[in-house]
């Protein structure tokens, strides 16, 4: 049972459905594993019990495997949730105070899906407040640590070769790890640490793949409205999309087939039916237009990184794809326009929480204004607040012309930089993810959020603001021992070709997965 929690989801659902394996022994391994690892905080609560999940039982699973009544491969699966997508009564907290307590009445459209089928919900995942950060370090319940280079690390090792670990002397500091990425961190580690096969996060400027290239994994972004955003508490509407990380791309395939399509409580999804995707077995790249963009080429790109894309790039010109230097002239200004964008639908979706209808509400009974004033001041941590001033400044009618009706406009030339490359016939662009590989925690803060996000989302936003889909793909091991990464952007809805040259440079790479050292621990 112990390797298995490491396993492919189409192997573990080939031993489901044989019988091999059950369900509620799958569950029980990753709860026994979540407690195990629970000093490195990927969770905020757990939403599965194995007393809560009886229909796993080994009477009604024979049952359902006798009757053929198992029609996908998530079935028995489990799955960890980013704890900004409601789920039904169960806590939703997004990493705050103003909401530790919110138990929702409904599902997010995405968890409904999971749940018809047939995964496991196994727990709601650490995350920066609202999903404001780039960390996973300002959540409300405590910072994620990342499982790589951590003293968790003596439990595992990598299938190629030992993880080299530097020995820590007796005046190491507290502060002495790295941070998993954010604000999806939390998903990130529940993942990486093998509690669950996939994770849900949401992506608004990178939040899914910044911190999958940081802990080693596949992270999608799809295309904007191709994934229902019902019941994602939002940040950033006009960019919110639901992402998926997991440590195969075959599995983010499976999770994005069963959670994509159209919603009716949704008015941003896409209209057309969504047709399941399915990869090809031999893969061809030859042919393949492979965009480089001059301007992800940065004074601070970390050596390493910068190696790993050259090589990435030199293994797909051998393999008969033509790399090409491209242009994206808007990029240097996507950062402040996003800054600009963020903090504006930053103010009014927080408006919300007014300590009346749900959330916290501070102990106030002098006036309304108070009451509300000291709610908000209470309830949203110094990052939020910062955000909503800024944003209620830029949305002044003084200021809306100069700050958000320009920003909208920056946001369609880095839209059309995007489209003239797909007019070029440009079928992909390969790009760094992050900077370098995952910052330690001690250096993390030394910068405030802001500017941590401006470094940090660089390579990532653009995306976002013209909704494109992207994957990151971890590539090799750095010097310290930790994942490097790059990104694959493509057209819209182009998520098959973008899948498909993903699972190439997977399988060209091998990338190191961790696998359970101590077999004790589960």
């Amino acid at each position: 049972m112990n390797k298995i929690l490491f396993s492919p989801i189409k192997e573990v659902s080939k031993k489901i459905n044989t019988g091999e394996i059950n369900p509620s022994d799958i569950l029980n391994s990753s709860l026994k594993l979540i407690d195990s690892v629970k000093s490195l905080n990927a969770y905020i609560s757990l939403t599965s019990k194995l007393d809560e999940n009886k229909e796993f039982g080994n009477n009604q699973q024979n049952e359902k495997l006798k009757n053929k009544d198992i029609s996908n491969d998530l079935y028995g699966i489990p799955i960890a949730i980013k704890d900004n997508f409601c789920t039904q009564d169960h806590l939703t907290t997004c990493g705050s105070l103003m909401l530790a307590n919110f138990i929702p009445g409904y599902d997010a459209t995405v968890c409904s899906r999971l749940k018809k089928s047939g995964a496991i919900l196994i727990g709601k995942t650490n995350l920066d407040q609202f999903a404001m950060g780039c960390g996973t370090v300002d959540s409300f319940f405590g910072p994620t640590k990342n499982i790589w280079g951590c003293e968790l690390m003596e439990h595992y090792f990598c299938e190629k070769r030992e993880i080299s670990k530097e020995k820590k002397n007796s005046s190491s500091n507290e502060d002495d790890w790295h941070i998993a990425g954010g604000s999806s961190g939390g998903s990130a580690v529940a993942v990486a640490s093998g509690t669950c096969y996939a994770a849900l996060g949401s992506d608004s400027g990178g939040s899914t793949r910044n911190p999958a290239a940081y802990c080693g994994l596949i992270g999608l972004k799809p295309t904007y409205g191709l994934v229902s955003r019902h019941g994602l508490i939002p940040l950033v509407n006009s960019m919110d999309v639901p992402g998926i990380l997991t440590r195969h791309v075959d599995d983010a395939l499976i999770v994005l087939n069963a959670i994509a399509g159209p919603d009716s409580a949704d008015s941003t999804t896409l209209k057309r039916e969504y047709q399941p995707i399915s990869l090809p077995e031999n893969i061809d790249v030859s042919g393949l237009r492979i965009g480089i963009p001059k301007e992800y080429q940065l004074k601070n790109l970390s050596n390493e990184v910068n190696e790993c894309w050259q090589n990435v790039a030199r293994i797909l010109e051998e393999a008969g794809a033509k790399i090409i230097s491209v242009s994206l002239p808007h990029t240097e200004f996507s950062i402040v326009c996003y800054s600009v964008l963020n903090k504006c639908e930053v103010a009014s979706n927080m408006a919300r929480y007014d300590g009346i209808e749900f959330g916290y509400r501070a102990n106030e009974t002098f006036s309304t204004e108070e009451l509300f004033a000291k709610t908000r001041s209470t309830g949203f941590n110094d990052v939020v607040k910062s955000r909503i001033l800024a944003g209620n400044y830029f949305l002044l009618s003084e200021n809306y012309e100069n700050y958000f009706v320009k920003a909208m406009k920056v946001r369609r030339l880095i839209a059309e930089d995007f489209n003239a490359l797909w007019n070029m016939e440009i079928d992909l662009l390969l790009t760094p993810t992050t900077l370098s590989d995952a910052p330690m925690y001690r250096d993390f803060i030394k910068a405030d959020n802001q500017t941590q996000c401006s470094m940090q989302d660089y390579f990532t936003q653009p995306a976002n603001m013209a909704g494109l889909p992207a994957i990151n793909i971890p590539v090799s091991i750095s010097k310290k021992g930790l994942p490097l990464s790059l990104q694959l952007m493509a057209a819209n809805l182009e998520e098959r070709k973008l899948l498909t040259v993903a699972k190439w440079i997977e399988e060209s790479v091998q990338f190191p997965k961790l696998t359970l050292r101590d077999m004790s621990l589960c």
